[in-house]
């Protein structure tokens, strides 16, 4: 199975979980307010626009004066959620999330649309797969990446409710919901999807799934697959990956992002300083080539079939 397809049935798109969701939390809050770069439709912000025509900044196509702007409200006491495609927000408005957000520490939230390769044949300067590299060293941006619908509703609900800066990294790719009983949102922790002894697969984002397909295929092949959602990437669970590494003795990153300095980087990091195993990281090597969004998670190995054949070469390196 290649890419989070856009019609295939039972998929659903994380972002309308996040536009129901702030229309939901400003009926109740009036601190709540939003910010964009002329992307109202793009961060499906149009009923919240129709709800609270007040409460809705949009700053043109002008990234660095909308995070300034969102600055400036979080210091007036509001709670401001700034919206926009995350390869624009993230890059060309580094300089004031470096000095205007994480270094104040300002209570602004910031939502990443379209993040990953979801542009597709738009290409490189649409694609957003260096944001983790740039954030993660941020260490007062908690980064949160989403793997499904109710993921996103919980992910929304606790950055309204936490003082302090957030980063939601959100898709506009539909993906399936998770199948995990008594789930519990909790940001800093992974979430255990699948028990295994043999390797750990972890995913986030739209990559999640996958690692539960790649599970079951490595099952029918008699290899145990741990599975979890590291939907928190700055915090990382340091504690969730000690036992991975010391239970499993073997890892497979994917993301839908650059792996120098993404998920595979920071777990690569970590295991190399406390808990030394094999790591084999699923992701893009830097820019990639021009193509579809299914092209590219094929092309790249995104998909059930690349991640297991990550964990036969990650198993094939254990001691």
């Amino acid at each position: 199975m290649a890419a989070p397809a856009t019609k295939q049935e039972g998929f659903r798109d994380c972002r309308d979980a996040w536009a129901r969701t702030i229309e939901d939390l400003a009926a109740v809050d009036p601190r709540i307010v939003a910010v964009v770069n002329d992307s109202v439709g793009s961060s499906k912000l149009g009923g919240f626009q129709k709800a609270f025509p007040e409460r809705l900044v949009n700053v043109g196509i002008a990234e660095q004066n909308m995070v300034g702007v969102g600055a400036g409200l979080a210091n007036g006491g509001k709670i401001p959620f700034v919206s926009a495609a995350s390869c624009f927000l993230t890059g060309r408005a580094l300089e004031q999330i470096k000095a205007d957000i994480a270094y104040a520490r300002f209570n602004v939230k910031l939502v990443g649309q379209s993040s990953g390769v979801a542009y597709g044949e738009l290409g490189p300067t649409h694609h957003s797969i260096e944001d983790f590299a740039w954030l993660r060293p941020l260490d007062a941006i908690t980064v949160i990446v989403p793997a499904d619908a109710w993921e996103t509703e919980q992910a929304v609900r606790w950055a309204a409710a936490h003082d302090g800066p957030v980063y939601l990294r959100l898709s506009r790719m539909p993906v399936p919901d998770l199948a995990v009983k008594d789930r519990a949102f909790r940001p800093g922790k992974a979430e255990v999807i699948r028990s295994g002894s043999d390797v750990t697969l972890i995913g986030c984002g739209t990559t999640v799934h996958l690692a539960v397909l790649a599970a079951e295929q490595l099952r029918s092949e008699g290899i145990s697959a741990r599975v979890l959602n590291m939907a928190t990437i700055n915090p990382l669970d340091e504690k969730a990956l000690a036992a991975a590494a010391g239970e499993t003795g073997a890892i497979v990153t994917v993301e839908e992002a650059n792996i120098r300095g993404g998920l595979g980087g920071a777990v690569a990091e970590y295991t190399a300083g406390h808990h030394p195993v094999p790591v084999e990281r699923v992701g893009f090597p830097g820019f990639v080539v021009t193509g579809s969004v299914e092209f590219l998670f094929e092309h790249y190995g995104i998909t059930a079939h690349g991640i297991t054949a990550a964990a036969r070469r990650a198993l094939a390196r254990k001691r």
